[in-house]
């Protein structure tokens, strides 16, 4: 198993498959995204530079994708909380996954990756 299979094997589900999803979905989307795995976390990469990656936030109890140059896009359900590049997005397991705001968040962030 390579780390980023070990790091989404440790989440539980459904949490699990929903994350697993959102990757699929975002690596489907365009063939200059590709996937590493630094400081212990699935990046995601665009041009091979980064685009964004997913964690988990104590203090929200939610995991989230965090998008490089998220400073620079305005989303209301976009966090910076001090973060001075990233900004993240919770993803609540509960809910139906926000796909379309994804996608437009991430067409946006690429368009300042050169």
């Amino acid at each position: 198993m390579n780390p980023i299979q070990e790091y989404f094997y440790r989440i539980d589900e459904p949490a699990r498959s929903v994350l697993l999803f959102i990757r699929e979905k975002i690596l489907n989307s365009d063939e200059l995204i590709t996937e590493t795995f630094s400081f212990g976390l699935p990046f995601l990469k665009y041009k091979k530079k980064m685009l964004c990656y997913f964690y988990y936030s104590k203090q929200h109890q939610k995991h989230y994708l965090s998008f490089y140059h998220g400073d620079r896009v305005d989303y209301p359900e976009l966090l910076s909380e001090g973060r001075k590049k990233f900004k993240i997005l919770l993803l609540d397991m509960d809910e139906d996954l926000p796909m379309e705001l994804i996608f437009n968040i991430l067409d946006e962030v690429k368009t300042y990756i050169k």
